[in-house]
Protein backbone atom coordinates (compact mmCIF):
# COMPACT_ATOMS: atom_id res chain seq x y z
CA UNK A 1 0.00 0.00 0.00
CA UNK A 2 1.47 3.40 -1.28
CA UNK A 3 0.69 5.88 1.38
CA UNK A 4 0.38 9.70 0.31
CA UNK A 5 2.09 11.72 3.24
CA UNK A 6 -0.80 13.91 4.69
CA UNK A 7 -3.51 11.96 3.40
CA UNK A 8 -3.55 8.56 4.67
CA UNK A 9 -7.23 7.44 5.46
CA UNK A 10 -8.54 5.68 8.43
CA UNK A 11 -8.82 2.88 6.08
CA UNK A 12 -5.26 2.24 4.94
CA UNK A 13 -4.42 2.67 8.80
CA UNK A 14 -6.49 0.42 9.91
CA UNK A 15 -5.46 -2.14 7.15
CA UNK A 16 -1.83 -1.69 8.60
CA UNK A 17 -2.96 -2.38 11.85
CA UNK A 18 -5.24 -5.87 10.83
CA UNK A 19 -1.43 -7.24 8.99
CA UNK A 20 -2.98 -6.74 5.35
CA UNK A 21 -1.04 -4.27 3.66
CA UNK A 22 2.68 -3.83 3.60
CA UNK A 23 3.72 0.38 3.53
CA UNK A 24 5.51 2.63 1.33
CA UNK A 25 5.36 6.29 0.75
CA UNK A 26 4.54 7.57 -2.38
CA UNK A 27 7.85 8.58 -4.42
CA UNK A 28 6.21 11.93 -4.97
CA UNK A 29 7.57 13.44 -1.48
CA UNK A 30 11.18 12.51 -1.41
CA UNK A 31 12.12 16.06 -3.34
CA UNK A 32 10.76 17.68 -0.25
CA UNK A 33 12.56 15.31 2.16
CA UNK A 34 15.85 15.96 0.53
CA UNK A 35 15.43 19.76 0.36
CA UNK A 36 14.80 19.87 4.24
CA UNK A 37 17.92 17.13 4.85
CA UNK A 38 19.85 19.58 2.82
CA UNK A 39 18.87 22.51 4.44
CA UNK A 40 19.83 20.42 8.04
CA UNK A 41 23.21 19.48 6.85
CA UNK A 42 23.99 22.97 6.08
CA UNK A 43 22.70 24.12 9.44
CA UNK A 44 24.95 21.36 10.84
CA UNK A 45 28.04 22.92 9.44
CA UNK A 46 26.87 26.37 10.14
CA UNK A 47 27.12 28.38 13.04
CA UNK A 48 24.11 29.38 14.42
CA UNK A 49 22.62 26.83 17.16
CA UNK A 50 19.98 25.29 15.80
CA UNK A 51 18.36 22.69 18.85
CA UNK A 52 19.17 18.87 18.13
CA UNK A 53 21.15 19.81 15.11
CA UNK A 54 24.62 20.77 16.60
CA UNK A 55 23.25 21.67 20.41
CA UNK A 56 22.54 19.02 23.35
CA UNK A 57 18.95 18.04 23.98
CA UNK A 58 16.51 19.14 26.77
CA UNK A 59 18.12 21.01 29.28
CA UNK A 60 21.50 20.14 27.65
CA UNK A 61 20.43 22.51 24.75
CA UNK A 62 22.91 25.52 25.50
CA UNK A 63 25.76 23.12 25.18
CA UNK A 64 27.27 23.42 21.44
CA UNK A 65 28.32 20.36 19.58
CA UNK A 66 31.09 19.80 17.20
CA UNK A 67 29.80 19.13 13.44
CA UNK A 68 32.13 16.38 13.37
CA UNK A 69 30.36 15.26 16.60
CA UNK A 70 26.86 15.23 14.89
CA UNK A 71 26.57 11.51 14.19
CA UNK A 72 27.77 10.23 17.71
CA UNK A 73 25.53 12.78 18.82
CA UNK A 74 22.48 11.24 17.08
CA UNK A 75 23.60 8.31 18.13
CA UNK A 76 23.99 8.81 21.95
CA UNK A 77 20.99 10.45 21.61
CA UNK A 78 19.01 7.03 20.37
CA UNK A 79 20.92 4.89 22.51
CA UNK A 80 20.31 6.88 25.89
CA UNK A 81 16.40 7.37 25.52
CA UNK A 82 16.18 3.40 24.86
CA UNK A 83 14.71 3.17 28.61
CA UNK A 84 11.61 1.78 28.01
CA UNK A 85 10.14 -0.95 30.54
CA UNK A 86 7.40 -3.67 30.74
CA UNK A 87 5.51 -5.81 28.09
CA UNK A 88 6.38 -5.61 24.69
CA UNK A 89 4.29 -3.46 22.67
CA UNK A 90 2.14 -5.82 20.06
CA UNK A 91 3.87 -6.25 16.64
CA UNK A 92 0.58 -4.66 15.02
CA UNK A 93 0.68 -2.13 16.77
CA UNK A 94 4.67 -1.57 16.24
CA UNK A 95 3.54 -2.05 12.21
CA UNK A 96 1.62 0.92 12.21
CA UNK A 97 3.99 3.17 14.72
CA UNK A 98 6.76 2.87 12.14
CA UNK A 99 3.48 3.48 9.61
CA UNK A 100 2.98 6.64 10.83
CA UNK A 101 6.36 7.87 11.30
CA UNK A 102 7.20 7.75 7.35
CA UNK A 103 3.90 9.58 6.92
CA UNK A 104 5.10 11.98 9.32
CA UNK A 105 8.94 11.84 7.87
CA UNK A 106 7.26 11.95 4.69
CA UNK A 107 6.22 15.67 4.97
CA UNK A 108 9.59 17.16 4.01
CA UNK A 109 9.48 19.09 7.47
CA UNK A 110 12.01 16.78 9.50
CA UNK A 111 15.23 17.06 7.62
CA UNK A 112 15.52 13.29 7.77
CA UNK A 113 17.86 11.65 4.64
CA UNK A 114 16.16 9.70 1.88
CA UNK A 115 17.82 6.54 3.35
CA UNK A 116 16.14 6.42 6.79
CA UNK A 117 12.86 6.77 5.10
CA UNK A 118 14.31 3.74 3.03
CA UNK A 119 15.06 1.80 5.92
CA UNK A 120 11.57 2.17 7.96
CA UNK A 121 10.07 1.03 4.55
CA UNK A 122 12.76 -1.91 4.51
CA UNK A 123 12.14 -3.29 7.75
CA UNK A 124 8.32 -3.55 7.28
CA UNK A 125 9.04 -5.40 3.92
CA UNK A 126 11.22 -7.74 5.80
CA UNK A 127 8.85 -7.61 8.72
CA UNK A 128 11.85 -6.88 11.09
CA UNK A 129 10.03 -5.27 13.59
CA UNK A 130 11.69 -3.66 16.81
CA UNK A 131 10.87 -5.28 20.05
CA UNK A 132 9.39 -1.72 21.85
CA UNK A 133 8.66 -1.64 25.66
CA UNK A 134 5.41 -0.74 26.53
CA UNK A 135 5.91 1.99 29.25
CA UNK A 136 8.15 4.86 29.35
CA UNK A 137 6.45 7.51 27.43
CA UNK A 138 5.02 10.46 29.03
CA UNK A 139 3.78 11.46 25.85
CA UNK A 140 5.16 14.94 25.67
CA UNK A 141 8.70 15.41 23.88
CA UNK A 142 7.79 12.51 21.50
CA UNK A 143 7.54 9.33 22.53
CA UNK A 144 11.19 9.68 23.39
CA UNK A 145 11.31 5.56 25.17
CA UNK A 146 9.27 3.57 22.81
CA UNK A 147 10.42 5.31 19.35
CA UNK A 148 14.07 4.83 20.57
CA UNK A 149 13.71 1.64 20.92
CA UNK A 150 12.31 1.94 17.07
CA UNK A 151 15.63 3.95 16.27
CA UNK A 152 17.66 1.68 17.64
CA UNK A 153 16.69 -1.18 15.56
CA UNK A 154 17.31 0.81 12.68
CA UNK A 155 21.19 1.47 13.76
CA UNK A 156 21.92 -1.87 14.41
CA UNK A 157 21.05 -1.93 18.38
CA UNK A 158 18.16 -3.79 20.70
CA UNK A 159 16.23 -6.49 19.56
CA UNK A 160 14.01 -6.98 17.13
CA UNK A 161 11.46 -9.89 16.10
CA UNK A 162 12.07 -11.56 12.53
CA UNK A 163 11.14 -14.19 10.75
CA UNK A 164 8.94 -15.50 13.83
CA UNK A 165 11.93 -15.03 16.36
CA UNK A 166 13.37 -12.40 18.52
CA UNK A 167 16.37 -11.71 17.84
CA UNK A 168 19.56 -8.99 18.08
CA UNK A 169 19.22 -6.22 15.84
CA UNK A 170 22.54 -6.53 13.88
CA UNK A 171 21.60 -10.54 13.25
CA UNK A 172 18.14 -9.97 12.05
CA UNK A 173 18.93 -6.38 9.48
CA UNK A 174 21.59 -9.02 8.31
CA UNK A 175 19.93 -12.02 8.01
CA UNK A 176 17.11 -9.82 5.61
CA UNK A 177 19.61 -7.91 3.63
CA UNK A 178 19.80 -4.85 5.46
CA UNK A 179 22.46 -3.16 6.68
CA UNK A 180 22.53 -0.44 9.82
CA UNK A 181 22.37 3.11 8.94
CA UNK A 182 24.07 5.63 10.55
CA UNK A 183 22.35 8.62 11.54
CA UNK A 184 22.91 12.55 10.03
CA UNK A 185 22.50 15.06 11.48
CA UNK A 186 18.78 15.29 13.78
CA UNK A 187 17.62 12.26 12.43
CA UNK A 188 17.74 10.68 15.67
CA UNK A 189 15.60 13.23 17.08
CA UNK A 190 13.17 13.73 14.13
CA UNK A 191 13.17 9.51 15.01
CA UNK A 192 12.12 9.73 18.57
CA UNK A 193 10.51 13.54 18.53
CA UNK A 194 6.78 12.69 17.54
CA UNK A 195 3.26 11.09 18.63
CA UNK A 196 3.34 7.71 16.47
CA UNK A 197 3.75 5.58 19.48
CA UNK A 198 0.55 7.39 21.45
CA UNK A 199 -1.31 7.78 18.01
CA UNK A 200 -0.67 3.95 16.72
CA UNK A 201 -2.44 2.81 20.42
CA UNK A 202 -4.62 5.07 20.27
CA UNK A 203 -6.04 4.32 16.74
CA UNK A 204 -5.69 0.46 17.77
CA UNK A 205 -8.23 1.21 20.60
CA UNK A 206 -10.29 3.21 17.99
CA UNK A 207 -10.28 0.22 15.89
CA UNK A 208 -10.99 -2.77 18.47
CA UNK A 209 -13.65 -0.29 20.12
CA UNK A 210 -15.70 0.14 16.79
CA UNK A 211 -15.92 -3.74 16.11
CA UNK A 212 -17.14 -3.64 19.78
CA UNK A 213 -19.55 -0.94 19.32
CA UNK A 214 -21.18 -2.52 15.97
CA UNK A 215 -21.61 -5.75 18.11
CA UNK A 216 -23.40 -4.14 20.55
CA UNK A 217 -25.81 -2.70 18.58
CA UNK A 218 -26.24 -6.31 17.54
CA UNK A 219 -26.40 -7.82 20.85
CA UNK A 220 -28.78 -4.99 22.44
CA UNK A 221 -31.16 -5.89 19.48
CA UNK A 222 -31.43 -9.94 20.73
CA UNK A 223 -31.37 -8.83 24.09
CA UNK A 224 -34.67 -6.26 23.13
CA UNK A 225 -36.37 -9.47 21.35
CA UNK A 226 -35.09 -11.86 24.24
CA UNK A 227 -36.60 -10.19 26.84
CA UNK A 228 -39.80 -9.00 24.44
CA UNK A 229 -39.15 -5.60 25.09
CA UNK A 230 -40.92 -2.69 22.62
CA UNK A 231 -39.29 -1.76 19.55
CA UNK A 232 -41.45 1.87 19.69
CA UNK A 233 -39.09 4.21 21.30
CA UNK A 234 -36.78 2.91 18.40
CA UNK A 235 -39.12 4.95 16.30
CA UNK A 236 -37.10 7.38 13.75
CA UNK A 237 -39.24 10.40 14.54
CA UNK A 238 -38.13 10.31 18.69
CA UNK A 239 -34.51 10.27 17.39
CA UNK A 240 -34.41 13.03 14.04
CA UNK A 241 -35.83 15.34 16.68
CA UNK A 242 -33.05 15.02 19.48
CA UNK A 243 -30.83 15.08 16.39
CA UNK A 244 -27.55 13.55 17.62
CA UNK A 245 -25.90 11.93 14.34
CA UNK A 246 -25.18 8.67 16.74
CA UNK A 247 -28.63 7.96 18.17
CA UNK A 248 -30.40 8.52 14.77
CA UNK A 249 -27.64 5.80 13.16
CA UNK A 250 -28.25 3.53 16.08
CA UNK A 251 -32.17 3.69 16.32
CA UNK A 252 -32.05 2.61 12.50
CA UNK A 253 -30.14 -0.24 13.11
CA UNK A 254 -31.99 -1.74 15.91
CA UNK A 255 -35.19 -1.35 13.41
CA UNK A 256 -33.33 -3.38 10.65
CA UNK A 257 -32.00 -5.80 12.83
CA UNK A 258 -35.40 -6.31 14.76
CA UNK A 259 -37.74 -6.57 11.38
CA UNK A 260 -40.31 -8.96 10.72
CA UNK A 261 -39.28 -10.70 14.25
CA UNK A 262 -42.12 -13.00 14.90
CA UNK A 263 -41.21 -12.20 19.04
CA UNK A 264 -41.93 -9.03 18.39
CA UNK A 265 -45.55 -9.36 16.70
CA UNK A 266 -46.50 -11.53 19.31
CA UNK A 267 -46.88 -8.82 22.34
CA UNK A 268 -47.34 -5.51 20.12
CA UNK A 269 -51.47 -5.77 21.05
CA UNK A 270 -52.25 -6.53 24.99
CA UNK A 271 -49.17 -6.28 26.44
CA UNK A 272 -49.26 -4.62 30.22
CA UNK A 273 -46.12 -3.05 30.67
CA UNK A 274 -45.85 0.45 29.68
CA UNK A 275 -41.96 0.50 29.44
CA UNK A 276 -38.77 -1.08 29.32
CA UNK A 277 -36.01 -0.72 31.62
CA UNK A 278 -33.27 2.15 30.44
CA UNK A 279 -31.06 -0.43 29.30
CA UNK A 280 -33.34 -1.66 26.86
CA UNK A 281 -35.34 1.65 25.95
CA UNK A 282 -32.26 3.98 25.99
CA UNK A 283 -29.71 1.99 23.68
CA UNK A 284 -30.09 4.54 20.34
CA UNK A 285 -29.34 7.03 23.16
CA UNK A 286 -26.41 5.30 24.91
CA UNK A 287 -24.83 3.37 22.60
CA UNK A 288 -24.85 6.12 19.79
CA UNK A 289 -23.43 8.60 22.16
CA UNK A 290 -20.84 6.51 22.39
CA UNK A 291 -20.05 6.01 18.68
CA UNK A 292 -20.40 9.89 18.16
CA UNK A 293 -17.16 9.66 20.30
CA UNK A 294 -15.90 7.08 18.61
CA UNK A 295 -16.45 8.99 14.97
CA UNK A 296 -15.17 12.36 17.00
CA UNK A 297 -12.01 10.29 18.08
CA UNK A 298 -11.72 9.41 14.75
CA UNK A 299 -11.14 12.45 13.41
CA UNK A 300 -8.48 13.81 15.26
CA UNK A 301 -6.61 10.34 15.13
CA UNK A 302 -6.90 10.90 11.64
CA UNK A 303 -5.05 14.29 11.53
CA UNK A 304 -2.30 13.18 14.12
CA UNK A 305 -1.78 10.15 11.82
CA UNK A 306 -0.89 12.90 8.91
CA UNK A 307 1.09 15.37 11.25
CA UNK A 308 4.63 16.31 11.34
CA UNK A 309 5.15 16.14 14.94
CA UNK A 310 9.01 15.92 15.38
CA UNK A 311 11.45 19.31 16.49
CA UNK A 312 12.78 21.08 15.52
CA UNK A 313 10.64 21.63 12.06
CA UNK A 314 11.99 22.79 9.21
CA UNK A 315 9.93 25.26 7.49
CA UNK A 316 10.65 25.38 3.67
CA UNK A 317 8.26 28.44 3.12
CA UNK A 318 11.13 30.57 5.00
CA UNK A 319 14.16 28.42 4.78
CA UNK A 320 13.83 28.51 8.73
CA UNK A 321 14.48 25.33 11.43
CA UNK A 322 12.29 26.87 14.45
CA UNK A 323 11.63 24.73 17.36
CA UNK A 324 8.06 24.30 18.26
CA UNK A 325 6.17 21.63 20.49
CA UNK A 326 4.03 19.66 17.97
CA UNK A 327 5.52 16.54 20.02
CA UNK A 328 3.00 17.51 22.90
CA UNK A 329 0.31 14.45 22.56
CA UNK A 330 -2.33 16.68 24.21
CA UNK A 331 -4.93 15.60 21.14
CA UNK A 332 -3.96 12.32 21.21
CA UNK A 333 -4.41 11.87 25.12
CA UNK A 334 -8.18 13.49 24.74
CA UNK A 335 -8.71 11.35 22.09
CA UNK A 336 -8.34 7.99 24.33
CA UNK A 337 -9.74 9.31 26.96
CA UNK A 338 -13.08 9.62 24.51
CA UNK A 339 -12.85 6.51 23.54
CA UNK A 340 -12.18 4.80 26.71
CA UNK A 341 -15.62 6.60 28.24
CA UNK A 342 -17.27 5.16 25.36
CA UNK A 343 -16.11 1.91 25.97
CA UNK A 344 -17.07 1.84 29.57
CA UNK A 345 -20.57 3.40 29.05
CA UNK A 346 -21.39 0.91 26.08
CA UNK A 347 -19.86 -2.00 28.38
CA UNK A 348 -22.02 -0.44 31.62
CA UNK A 349 -25.28 -0.29 29.79
CA UNK A 350 -24.95 -3.69 27.97
CA UNK A 351 -24.15 -5.46 31.78
CA UNK A 352 -27.45 -4.12 32.14
CA UNK A 353 -29.09 -6.07 29.97
CA UNK A 354 -27.67 -9.21 30.88
CA UNK A 355 -28.70 -8.86 34.44
CA UNK A 356 -32.01 -7.93 32.94
CA UNK A 357 -32.17 -11.19 31.17
CA UNK A 358 -30.95 -13.75 34.05
CA UNK A 359 -33.28 -11.77 36.56
CA UNK A 360 -37.00 -13.63 36.95
CA UNK A 361 -38.40 -10.45 37.93
CA UNK A 362 -37.60 -8.47 35.27
CA UNK A 363 -37.12 -10.79 32.28
CA UNK A 364 -40.97 -11.03 31.22
CA UNK A 365 -41.33 -14.79 32.00
CA UNK A 366 -37.81 -15.88 31.43
CA UNK A 367 -36.31 -18.45 33.73
CA UNK A 368 -33.95 -17.59 36.66
CA UNK A 369 -30.57 -16.95 35.19
CA UNK A 370 -31.85 -18.51 31.75
CA UNK A 371 -31.68 -22.44 32.97
CA UNK A 372 -34.42 -25.16 32.14
CA UNK A 373 -33.86 -26.12 35.45
CA UNK A 374 -32.89 -23.45 37.94
CA UNK A 375 -31.78 -24.80 41.30
CA UNK A 376 -30.68 -27.59 40.06
CA UNK A 377 -28.51 -25.93 37.61
CA UNK A 378 -27.30 -21.79 37.95
CA UNK A 379 -27.20 -21.41 34.73
CA UNK A 380 -25.86 -18.42 33.33
CA UNK A 381 -25.82 -16.97 37.36
CA UNK A 382 -22.01 -16.51 37.53
CA UNK A 383 -21.26 -15.57 33.64
CA UNK A 384 -23.19 -12.49 34.86
CA UNK A 385 -21.27 -11.65 37.99
CA UNK A 386 -17.90 -11.82 35.68
CA UNK A 387 -19.95 -8.84 33.11
CA UNK A 388 -20.38 -7.19 36.46
CA UNK A 389 -16.31 -7.74 37.36
CA UNK A 390 -15.24 -6.54 34.01
CA UNK A 391 -18.28 -3.54 33.91
CA UNK A 392 -16.71 -2.17 37.53
CA UNK A 393 -12.82 -2.80 36.48
CA UNK A 394 -13.28 -0.67 32.90
CA UNK A 395 -15.25 2.11 34.79
CA UNK A 396 -11.67 2.55 36.56
CA UNK A 397 -9.95 2.37 33.69
CA UNK A 398 -12.15 5.15 32.47
CA UNK A 399 -10.66 7.89 34.49
CA UNK A 400 -8.96 10.35 32.41
CA UNK A 401 -5.38 10.43 31.58
CA UNK A 402 -5.17 13.51 30.14
CA UNK A 403 -6.17 15.46 33.01
CA UNK A 404 -2.63 14.03 34.82
CA UNK A 405 1.05 16.13 34.46
CA UNK A 406 3.72 15.94 35.88
CA UNK A 407 7.33 17.57 35.06
CA UNK A 408 10.31 15.88 33.46
CA UNK A 409 13.55 16.74 32.12
CA UNK A 410 14.87 19.07 34.93
CA UNK A 411 11.69 21.15 34.52
CA UNK A 412 12.25 21.86 30.95
CA UNK A 413 9.13 19.49 29.91
CA UNK A 414 7.05 21.16 32.55
CA UNK A 415 3.77 19.57 31.15
CA UNK A 416 2.91 16.46 28.97
CA UNK A 417 0.12 14.89 28.12
CA UNK A 418 0.38 10.85 29.36
CA UNK A 419 -1.07 9.92 26.21
CA UNK A 420 0.67 6.83 25.75
CA UNK A 421 -0.97 4.84 28.71
CA UNK A 422 -4.07 6.54 27.94
CA UNK A 423 -4.15 4.81 24.57
CA UNK A 424 -2.41 1.57 25.89
CA UNK A 425 -5.01 0.76 28.52
CA UNK A 426 -7.75 0.90 25.76
CA UNK A 427 -6.57 -2.44 24.45
CA UNK A 428 -7.51 -3.98 28.17
CA UNK A 429 -11.09 -2.15 28.02
CA UNK A 430 -11.87 -3.59 24.54
CA UNK A 431 -11.04 -7.28 25.79
CA UNK A 432 -12.83 -6.70 28.77
CA UNK A 433 -15.96 -4.90 26.68
CA UNK A 434 -15.33 -7.99 23.79
CA UNK A 435 -16.25 -10.57 26.70
CA UNK A 436 -19.31 -8.44 28.21
CA UNK A 437 -20.63 -8.20 25.08
CA UNK A 438 -20.04 -12.35 24.62
CA UNK A 439 -21.81 -12.81 28.09
CA UNK A 440 -24.59 -11.00 26.61
CA UNK A 441 -24.63 -12.82 23.48
CA UNK A 442 -24.70 -16.29 24.81
CA UNK A 443 -27.83 -14.72 26.82
CA UNK A 444 -29.72 -13.29 24.87
CA UNK A 445 -29.58 -16.44 22.25
CA UNK A 446 -30.69 -18.21 25.03
CA UNK A 447 -33.39 -16.19 26.04
CA UNK A 448 -34.76 -16.04 22.31
CA UNK A 449 -34.75 -20.10 22.45
CA UNK A 450 -36.68 -20.20 25.53
CA UNK A 451 -39.56 -17.99 23.83
CA UNK A 452 -41.94 -21.11 23.10
CA UNK A 453 -41.14 -21.62 19.30
CA UNK A 454 -41.07 -17.99 18.30
CA UNK A 455 -38.58 -16.68 16.10
CA UNK A 456 -36.32 -13.81 15.83
CA UNK A 457 -35.95 -11.75 13.36
CA UNK A 458 -34.57 -13.88 9.96
CA UNK A 459 -31.22 -10.96 10.69
CA UNK A 460 -31.12 -11.96 14.24
CA UNK A 461 -31.38 -15.90 13.33
CA UNK A 462 -28.46 -15.54 11.60
CA UNK A 463 -26.71 -14.04 14.77
CA UNK A 464 -27.42 -16.98 16.87
CA UNK A 465 -26.83 -19.23 14.24
CA UNK A 466 -23.26 -18.27 13.74
CA UNK A 467 -22.83 -18.08 18.06
CA UNK A 468 -24.25 -21.79 17.81
CA UNK A 469 -21.54 -22.44 15.61
CA UNK A 470 -19.08 -22.44 18.14
CA UNK A 471 -21.43 -22.51 21.45
CA UNK A 472 -24.36 -25.05 21.79
CA UNK A 473 -27.34 -24.07 23.50
CA UNK A 474 -27.22 -24.36 27.37
CA UNK A 475 -29.33 -27.13 29.21
CA UNK A 476 -27.12 -28.97 32.25
CA UNK A 477 -24.40 -26.96 33.23
CA UNK A 478 -21.23 -27.13 32.00
CA UNK A 479 -17.82 -25.76 32.27
CA UNK A 480 -18.40 -22.24 30.35
CA UNK A 481 -15.02 -20.25 30.37
CA UNK A 482 -14.87 -21.67 26.75
CA UNK A 483 -18.15 -20.44 25.45
CA UNK A 484 -17.51 -16.96 27.04
CA UNK A 485 -13.87 -17.01 24.94
CA UNK A 486 -15.56 -18.59 21.85
CA UNK A 487 -18.16 -15.78 22.14
CA UNK A 488 -16.06 -12.72 23.13
CA UNK A 489 -14.06 -14.12 19.81
CA UNK A 490 -16.30 -13.59 17.56
CA UNK A 491 -17.36 -10.05 18.96
CA UNK A 492 -13.52 -9.14 18.95
CA UNK A 493 -13.63 -10.16 15.47
CA UNK A 494 -16.10 -8.27 14.28
CA UNK A 495 -17.89 -11.69 12.96
CA UNK A 496 -21.15 -10.76 15.20
CA UNK A 497 -21.18 -7.13 13.35
CA UNK A 498 -20.83 -9.10 9.85
CA UNK A 499 -23.82 -11.71 10.61
CA UNK A 500 -26.01 -8.81 11.56
CA UNK A 501 -25.25 -6.96 8.46
CA UNK A 502 -24.00 -3.90 10.27
CA UNK A 503 -21.14 -3.11 8.24
CA UNK A 504 -22.63 -0.89 5.74
CA UNK A 505 -25.33 0.17 8.23
CA UNK A 506 -22.60 1.76 10.69
CA UNK A 507 -19.56 3.19 9.32
CA UNK A 508 -16.91 5.23 11.19
CA UNK A 509 -16.02 7.86 9.00
CA UNK A 510 -14.80 11.00 10.77
CA UNK A 511 -16.78 13.38 11.64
Amino acid sequence: MTLKPGAATLAQLDAIYRGRQASTLDRACRDRVEAAAKMVMDAANGDAAIYGVNTGFGKLASLRIDADDTAQLQRNLILSHCCGVGETTPPNVVRLMMALKLLSLGRGASGVAWKTIEQIEAMLAENVLPLVPAQGSVGASGDLAPLAHMAAAMIGEGDVTYDGQTMPAAKALAAAGLSPIVLGPKEGLALINGTQFSTAYALAGLFEAWDNARSAVATGALSTDAIMGSTAPFEAEIHDLRGHRGQIDVAAALRTLMKGSAIRDSHLNGDKRVQDPYCIRCQPQVTGAAIDLLRQAARTLEIEANAVTDNPLVLASTGQIVSGGNFHAEPVGFAADQIALALAEIGAIAQRRVALMVDPTLSFDLPPFLTPEPGLNSGFMIAEVTTAALMSENKHLANPCSTDSTPTSANQEDHVSMAAHGARRLMRMNENLSNILGVELLCAAQGVEFRGGLQTSSTLSAVIARLRQVSASLRDDRYLAGDIAAAAALIESGEIATAAGLDDILTMEAL
